[in-house]
């Protein structure tokens, strides 16, 4: 082990996307919070800490939710706000570190070894970056301190919301013990019922089993791991931001789509939506993908990957409708679509030859129509600007 031990903060936001609904409109303090829309065929996002009481909770189905607080308030996902949020406070964590690690809009690791001659300790860091996000953007968040990935984001999660917790090194294992095994990485509802009869339902348990036991119940890779978690050991880096692999969007809808029309509509408002994102980050992609979840739950996947690049929605558009007609959608109920792009390139697409256009693309033109547009919707919102067959079809949606 190093002379100086790693310093790694896990930081999450407090029920984030609940949270920025009541900071746009503090009459929703103390509130039951629900965001995940109006229809009762979606998820719930995220649950502000009142709804919480009732035994609401992230990725449950929203009728669930709202038999539980029919008096809750259900709010819509605005994705827009959020990245705009996250952005703010992402980059309120790189003044402390250039080693920031995002697994989402509102969670983060940071290894902030390097920054202690200059800064303090991670206790201090931590405690700074606390007090920054609050008074720069009026939202709170929750830190653990510890010298592993592992045994900081449990220590984050331990005093929400706005909580703080240092685990100090060398005391890893004796802050673990007494914690359920649940909260371990690689241990699931199967494994926790395996360990229980095995007389594990705490870490410490856990932590006294016999590797050569575990790796005899679990296999060699599963068991080693089970035996090094429990102890507080976790020798994984904390990775700067990495490229996104793929950029897309999906839907579930309300009620099944039946009508081919409708759901090419559909398809057009999510292509739309994909591209605009695309150009945000500044990539294109070849390979398009569609997938179909049809109303008994069976979920198909159809790409294709296009000899040029692209981040253009006709493109994508006229791509995604040439998959759809290998699927049975129109014959068979949709109940969720989604359209993804990956094989990502730095840049805007030009001069390609559409495979679904008659004249070739100007590059010049095109580039300056995406971003004019992009500006009118950044700035006033995706209902500013959008395709005429999507405007024709909005009376008609339920």
């Amino acid at each position: 082990m190093s002379q100086h031990p790693r310093q790694i903060i896990h930081l999450d936001m407090d029920a984030f996307y609940a949270s920025v609904e009541m900071l746009d409109r503090p009459e929703l303090v103390g509130q039951p919070v629900i965001v995940g829309g109006a229809s009762n065929r979606g998820v719930v996002s995220a649950a502000s800490y009142e709804a919480r009481k009732y035994g609401i909770h992230s990725a449950m189905p929203m009728v669930a939710a709202r038999r539980l607080c029919p008096h809750g308030v259900f709010l819509p996902v605005r994705m827009a706000r959020y990245r705009e949020l996250s952005e703010q406070i992402m980059a309120i964590f790189h003044r402390f570190t250039p080693l920031v690690e995002p697994l989402s809009l509102d969670e983060a690791f940071l290894d902030v070894t390097a920054s202690r001659a200059l800064l303090g300790d991670g206790a201090t860091i931590a405690e700074a970056i606390k007090r920054r996000v609050r008074e720069e953007t009026g939202l709170t968040v929750s830190a653990g301190v510890a010298s592993s990935k592992l045994v900081a984001k449990i220590a984050s999660d331990l005093h929400k919301p706005d909580g703080f917790t240092l685990v100090p090194p060398g005391q890893e294992r004796e802050f673990l013990a007494p914690l359920p095994i649940g909260r371990l990485w690689g241990v699931g509802t199967a494994t926790a019922k395996t360990l229980a009869l095995m007389g594990a339902s705490t870490i410490g348990d856990l932590a006294r089993l016999p590797l050569a036991l575990l790796t005899a119940k679990f296999g060699p890779s599963h068991g080693e791991h089970l035996h090094l978690v429990a102890q507080g050991i976790d020798e994984r880096e904390v990775e700067p931001e990495q490229e996104a692999k793929s950029i897309g969007n999906e839907e579930t809808f309300e009620k099944d789509l039946r009508e081919q029309q409708v759901i090419e509509r559909e398809l057009l408002g999510l292509s739309t939506k994909v591209a605009r994102r695309l150009r945000r980050h500044g990539v294109c992609g070849r390979t398009i993908t569609l997938k179909v979840k049809y109303h008994d739950f069976r979920q198909i996947t159809r790409s294709v990957t296009l000899p040029v690049a692209t981040c253009d929605e006709g493109e994508l558009y006229g791509t995604t409708k040439v998959l759809l007609d290998r699927t049975e959608a129109g014959q068979v109920p949709v109940r969720l679509l989604g359209v993804s792009v990956s094989g990502l390139t730095a840049g805007e697409a030009g001069g390609q030859l559409s495979l679904f256009a008659t004249q070739p693309k100007k590059k010049g033109k095109q580039h300056g129509l995406h971003a004019a547009v992009d500006r009118i919707t950044d700035k006033y919102g995706q209902q500013a600007i959008k395709p005429a067959t999507l405007l024709a079809g909005e009376g008609k949606k339920e």
